[in-house]
Formats: C-alpha cells, sequence, structure tokens
C-alpha cells in the first residue's frame, strides 16, 4: 500500500477567535486527526493555522474550521494548500 502523500494547510481563521479557547480547540481536532502544526493568534485578531499531514486529514479539519461548532465565532476561513516543506514536531498553541 502506498502512503498519502502528505500536504500543508494554511488557514487564516477570520472572527471572534481569540480569548475563548479556539486555538486550544483547533489543537485537539488537529490531534485526533493525526496532524502536526500550530494554531497561532495574529496581531489582527485572526487565527492562522498551520496543519500538516495528509490530504484527506487536513481538508477535515478544514471542513471542522469552517463547520460552527467550534468555540469562538468563526465568519470566514481563507485557506491555501502547498507542499508539506519542512517535518513540524506535535502540533502546539502559539
Amino acid at each position: 500500500m502506498t502512503p498519502t502523500p502528505e500536504v500543508r494547510l494554511d488557514a487564516w481563521v477570520h472572527g471572534h477567535v481569540q480569548g475563548v479557547g479556539f486555538r486550544w480547540w483547533t489543537r485537539s481536532r488537529a490531534l485526533e486527526l493525526g496532524l502536526t502544526g500550530y494554531a497561532a493568534n495574529t496581531a489582527d485578531g485572526r487565527v492562522h493555522v498551520v496543519a500538516r499531514g495528509p490530504r484527506a486529514s487536513c481538508e477535515r479539519l478544514l471542513e471542522l474550521l469552517r463547520g460552527g461548532a467550534t468555540s469562538g465565532s468563526v465568519d470566514l476561513v481563507v485557506d491555501d494548500w502547498s507542499a508539506p516543506g519542512e517535518p513540524i514536531e506535535g502540533f502546539t498553541e502559539r
């Protein structure tokens, strides 16, 4: 069986997503999906999520970010896909 190729998802989450446990919630979902990366607050109030792993798992995380069951209130998620790049250890909150 051929291993699933890995990808990198960068997602910028807009809305009321800082100070509401959103990064913790994102980290929990990403770890459940076996992804590595991080969720970081940005100065303009967004959260930047970087996830690395199988494309299907990253797509599922993106669905969850857009799904309405997050902590906080998501208005928009802008996503960008790329090659996986350097490995990332674990999934952290920054």
